[in-house]
């Protein structure tokens, strides 16, 4: 996946701002939960490693993108990276992590249930990973980046079928951040009603990537342009953990050795 397509939210850029202020927040929400050995498979950019970091006795990110990884290197010594594709996780001893934090990214892996699988592995008994995930009953239309998306029940499965306990929450917005999705809303429907032959269900991912990137910027830059106080001003805090709500933006699975 190259590094800058619209399916990684840049905290550089106005117009991704919704997106990145409710991706970090996450990050906040899962303090409670860091402790001792922390894994994060799919650090992406690194949007939460400063929020987490301090939190834990180790701190090892992966990611697939090399130029990520090598980036993120200068800016955090006290954090080991590794450029990784998984799963398997290599080099990483069965029970011998306290805390996974995998947000964004199962939603990627192809084979999902080995990645759980993997997970469970490397934590301790009574480990945690905490995993987010986009709502597939909030999704706006097919994101052919990922290779599927999850209701609340079937995360809860899949991770149940692996786990002892799984508990379901949520990341949810508040009025500003629902104003914001369904004016997003209703200005994916303007573009996907040329969409006659409803192909973007039906082409495969990689015909649907390019087009998908370019429509998605115009999207985004159409907002902003259209409610430019709105885009801007949402902040991390506009966001917030709530009990499994079908609503809720985000999944937010807390998953128990």
């Amino acid at each position: 996946m190259a590094t800058y397509t619209t399916e990684i939210a840049s905290d550089k850029i106005v117009s991704d701002n919704p997106i990145h202020q409710r991706l970090l927040q996450a990050y906040h929400e899962a303090k409670p939960y860091i402790k001792g050995n922390v894994l994060e498979p799919g650090c992406g950019e690194g949007r939460g490693i400063a929020v987490l970091s301090p939190l834990a006795e180790r701190y090892l990110a992966l990611d697939k993108i090399e130029e990520v990884v090598e980036n993120l290197k200068p800016q955090y010594s006290d954090v080991e990276f590794r450029a990784a594709v998984f799963p398997p996780f290599d080099n990483i001893e069965d029970n011998s992590i306290d805390t996974v934090i995998t947000f964004q990214v199962i939603e990627h892996i192809k084979n999902d249930k080995l990645f759980l699988e993997e997970i469970h592995r490397v934590l301790k008994p009574g480990g945690q990973a905490i995993i987010t995930t986009p709502n597939i009953k909030m999704s706006l239309s097919r994101n052919p980046w990922h290779e599927r998306e999850y209701t609340n029940q079937e995360l809860k499965d899949l991770a149940g079928s692996i786990f002892s306990q799984v508990e379901m929450k949520g990341i949810a917005g508040n009025e500003k951040v629902m104003e914001y999705h369904e004016q997003n809303r209703a200005s994916v429907a303007r573009i996907t009603r040329f969409d006659i032959f409803n192909l973007q269900y039906r082409l495969p991912n990689a015909l649907l990537r390019i087009p998908y990137d370019l429509l998605n910027r115009l999207n985004r830059n159409n907002l902003q342009k259209q409610d430019e106080g709105l885009v801007t001003e949402i902040d991390r805090k506009d966001y917030f953990l709530r009990e499994q709500n079908e609503e809720n933006l985000d999944l937010f699975c807390i998953a128990t050795k």
